[in-house]
C-alpha cells in the first residue's frame, strides 16, 4: 500500500497519516526527516544535499527524489509507505512516478482531504504540539485529557509554530493553490485520486480513509 495524502496545510494530513501508520504498520515518510537522516548517515546523496545546504541553497528536486528513492528501498517500506509533504509540484509528481516505475512500483491511491479555507485558518490558528514528542493538540478541538500534560508522553511543555497564524496561513494557502493543488487533477487523470470530506469529525475522516484503503 503506497499512498499520498493531499490537502492544504491544516487539513489533517499529519493526524490521519499517523493513524494509518498505527493501523497498517507502514512508515510515514517526511521529506524533511529523510533529508536530515541522509545527511546524518553520510550517504552519497546525503553528502550532495549537505553541500547544497551548507552553501545556503535549496535542495533540488533531483536530490530529494534520490533521497526518497533511497529511503523506500529500506526493509520497513516493503509493505508500503505514506509520502508526507511530497510531491508538492507537477514536476515532482512526474519525477516520483518515474522513480517508482524504475522499481516496478506504483502508487496505490492518492487521498485528498478537502477542507474550506475559513476552517483551515481556524484549525491552524489554534494548533500547538508537545515539545517532547510532537503530539499535536488544538485549543478547542483536541485538548490533552489532563490540562497541560501530554497524553502520549506526559511532558508538560508545549509549543506553537510561529507561522500558525491567520496572516501566514493565508499566504501558505496561496502557495498551495498555485503549486500543489494542480496535483489533484494530475492524479484524477491517472485514476488514482479519492476525495474525503476533511470537514467531518476526525474519526469520521479516519473511517472514510479506511474504507478507501480496504478497497485497494
Amino acid at each position: 500500500m503506497r499512498l499520498i495524502l493531499l490537502g492544504p496545510p491544516g487539513a489533517g494530513k499529519g493526524t490521519q497519516a499517523q493513524r494509518i501508520v498505527e493501523r497498517h504498520g507502514i512508515p510515514q515518510l517526511s521529506t524533511g526527516d529523510m533529508l536530515r537522516a541522509a545527511v546524518s548517515a553520510g550517504t552519497d546523496v546525503g553528502k550532495r544535499a549537505k553541500a547544497v545546504m551548507d552553501a545556503g541553497k535549496l535542495v533540488s528536486d533531483d536530490i530529494v527524489i534520490a533521497i526518497v528513492s533511497e529511503r523506500i528501498d529500506q526493509p520497513d517500506c516493503a509493505n508500503g509507505f505514506i509520502l508526507d509533504g511530497f510531491p508538492r509540484t507537477l514536476v515532482q509528481a512526474d519525477a516520483t512516478e518515474k522513480m517508482l516505475s524504475t522499481k516496478d512500483l506504483d502508487l496505490s491511491v492518492v487521498i485528498e482531504l478537502r477542507v474550506d479555507d475559513k476552517e483551515l485558518i481556524r484549525r491552524v490558528s489554534g494548533r500547538y504540539s508537545c515539545a517532547a514528542c510532537g503530539s499535536v493538540y488544538h485549543d478547542t478541538d483536541h485538548k490533552p485529557s489532563k490540562d497541560g500534560v501530554c497524553d502520549k508522553c506526559g511532558a508538560t511543555e508545549f509549543k506553537r509554530r510561529p507561522d500558525d497564524n491567520a496572516e501566514t496561513m493565508a499566504s501558505r494557502l496561496e502557495v498551495y493553490y498555485k503549486e500543489t493543488s494542480p496535483l489533484i487533477g494530475y492524479y484524477y487523470a491517472k485514476g488514482k485520486l479519492k476525495t474525503v470530506d476533511g470537514m467531518a469529525e476526525m474519526d469520521a475522516v479516519t473511517a472514510s480513509i479506511e474504507s478507501i484503503l480496504a478497497g485497494l
